[in-house]
């Protein structure tokens, strides 16, 4: 098992940056891919960005440029950098492990808001 804990969300304006992180616990050497998805109202949940064990990363189009995934494997944290937040980047933010099996670990989420 993989236990995720969120933490770092917020109202912000747009224009600005917030920093999302992910403390992983558990089976850890498990894991093989992190990323963060996001559910806005009304939508499905969609990919945000995602890290590899070996630092690979990959965005979605429509934060590529903005947001930053990176991990810090001593303190078995990622992180989301977010920086010229938009309103459409509104939606709860949720942290996810994908492990040994192709079992898939989720965080309770963490909501963030961008005022126009």
């Amino acid at each position: 098992q993989v236990q995720l804990v969120e933490s770092g969300g917020g109202l912000v304006q747009a224009g600005g940056s917030l920093r999302l992180s992910c403390a992983a616990s558990g089976i850890i050497f498990s894991i093989n891919v992190m990323g963060w998805y996001r559910q806005a109202p009304g939508k499905q949940r969609e990919l945000v960005a995602t890290i590899t064990s070996g630092g690979s990363t990959n965005y979605a189009e429509s934060v590529k440029g903005r947001f930053t995934i990176s991990r810090d494997n001593a303190k078995n944290t990622v992180y989301l950098q977010m920086n010229s937040l938009k309103p459409e980047d509104t939606a709860v933010y949720y942290c996810n492990a994908l492990a040994w099996g192709n079992n898939h670990y989720w965080g309770q989420g963490t909501q963030v808001t961008v005022s126009s």
